[in-house]
């Protein structure tokens, strides 16, 4: 017998809900989409960009549904659905209702990430540290929009220790809501970076858009910021007048509260040693990228101001892997003998997440007879500044001694006329172009960096890597679907 997440009487309290049929007495969990849906489990028919839950309402009870949250005004084109519903008059704002209960009857310690970049690979690792000292709950995937967080916080235990969260943005205004919502008690701003520059003036801009989780820090909570970061001040202004007391930093800045006392890169990782509020502490990482260190320090200090053993989350640490598409790590038997690496980074892209996986294949252990090459595709959503910004890529390659690049998307055209001459390099119209070259050209000894922003299908080309090469290890697990439309398709 699944564990009951939420009592009926409950949901119908907190959604403010009309009750028809014959409801069970509780629901195992929530869901948005039947592809995924457990035995058990309140379906909620949100309409997507793509599809209406509503759509899928046979679908959900086949799967299992033990309910249907469902919208007053579909009644009438729903004909005689037989399964029990809860009836409301908006199923989007009766999940935020309801994430808005399960923050209020929750006594964990609450954790809010937000960034221009690391913001999942943060909430991931507190997920995995946190573990070793108590029940975490954290927010699937991305699960990080308007309807992502009411979805993580609805899907809260009562009886969590932890939680942690994380909060995205396109736009400013985006965070203030969600933030609202989550009410954390420990807010993390990784890096400002140009992600999303194209919607933005400048970085300053998207400094402020960051901001507004301050907004939503209960009373007394911390603020932990990037000491590194050149947004740091403004970034400890703007937390003062919204009325936030205590500001946290990390990184190896003088002063940082947290702080890299030394980072060694291994063949297995890196080797860091930190001090924590004044604690030091030794770990080793399965990643040797620098920023991967930057991230475990704002990591550990949450983990030190939430009342958790530091040195348990350090161990427990060591055990950590990055997830696939986010620089999870394969080694690919070649038909003719040995192996290639890949790195897989292929979830997405910025300037700032190019640089720091450019680094990680600087210190890449390479093969004899092995290569560095770098396959890159598009970084979007950058605007007038995306020729520049895919240009200036040019010196983070020849700082990481990368013998071809591969690139694909026309933005990375820019990158392509100034690499000319100086690096052995192609670029391809399509992915598949890209592929079909690289696998006629790649030779045991080679490391192989995959990064692009999702949509240009770099992920595609991985899986078909890794199909190509059954991998003989791999340090990356598959994660649940990273944003979906509600009932339907991953998108």
């Amino acid at each position: 017998m699944s564990e009951a997440l939420w009592e009926t009487s409950a949901l119908i309290a907190a959604m403010n809900a009309r009750p028809v049929g014959e409801l069970p007495t509780s629901i195992s969990g929530i869901s948005i989409d039947t592809r995924t849906l457990g035995e058990g489990e309140a379906f909620f028919a949100i309409q997507g960009e793509r599809f209406d839950g509503h759509d899928f309402l046979t679908a959900a009870t086949k799967a299992g549904a033990a309910l249907h949250v469902v919208a007053e005004h579909k009644l009438p084109a729903l004909g005689s659905v037989q399964s029990p519903l809860l009836v409301v008059d908006d199923v989007l704002q009766a999940l935020s209702r309801l994430g808005e209960a399960a923050r209020a009857r929750s006594n964990a310690k609450i954790i809010a990430v937000t960034g221009s970049v690391g913001k999942t690979t943060t909430k991931d690792a507190l997920r995995h540290g946190l573990s070793a000292v108590g029940r975490v709950h954290a927010s699937a995937a991305s699960f990080n929009n308007h309807w992502g967080v009411p979805l993580s916080l609805a899907r809260m235990p009562a009886d969590s220790r932890f939680a942690i969260f994380e909060i995205g943005m396109n736009h400013a205004g985006e965070i203030r809501p969600l933030v609202k919502l989550v009410r954390p008690h420990l807010a993390i701003i990784t890096l400002i970076a140009p992600a999303h520059l194209g919607h933005f003036r400048d970085l300053e801009e998207i400094a402020e858009a960051k901001a507004e989780i301050f907004e939503g820090l209960v009373t007394g909570g911390t603020a932990i910021l990037n000491a590194d970061d050149p947004h740091c001040g403004p970034l400890a202004t703007m937390a003062r007048k919204a009325g936030v007391t205590a500001i946290a930093t990390f990184g190896e800045a003088s002063g940082a509260d947290f702080a890299l006392a030394r980072f060694e890169p291994t063949a297995e990782g890196a080797a860091i040693e930190a001090v924590i509020g004044g604690e030091p502490v030794r770990l080793h990482l399965t990643s040797s990228g620098r920023h991967m260190a930057q991230n475990i320090l704002a990591v550990l200090g949450a983990a030190k101001l939430a009342g958790a053993d530091v040195q348990t989350v350090a161990a427990a640490l060591s055990s950590w892997h990055a997830v696939k598409g986010r620089g999870a790590r394969s080694r690919l038997p070649m038909p003719c003998g040995g192996s290639i690496e890949l790195i897989d980074d292929s979830y997405n892209a910025n300037p700032a997440s190019m640089r720091a996986a450019l680094d990680v294949l600087k210190v890449a252990t390479v093969g004899e007879g092995g290569r560095r090459i770098a396959v890159l595709g598009d970084m979007l959503e950058l605007g007038e500044h995306a020729p520049a910004q895919h240009a200036d890529l040019i010196a983070p390659i020849a700082e990481a001694g990368v013998d071809r690049v591969f690139l694909a998307g026309d933005e990375m055209k820019a990158l392509d006329d100034v690499l000319e001459g100086r690096v052995d390099r192609e670029w391809h119209d399509s992915v598949d172009e890209l592929l079909a070259s690289l696998l006629t050209m790649i030779r045991a000894g080679d490391v192989v960096m995959v990064k692009a922003s999702k949509s240009i299908g770099f992920t595609a080309l991985v899986d078909r890597m890794l199909t190509t090469y059954p991998p003989q290890t791999s340090t990356g697990a598959a994660p649940v679907p990273d944003k979906i439309d509600p009932a339907g398709a991953a998108r």
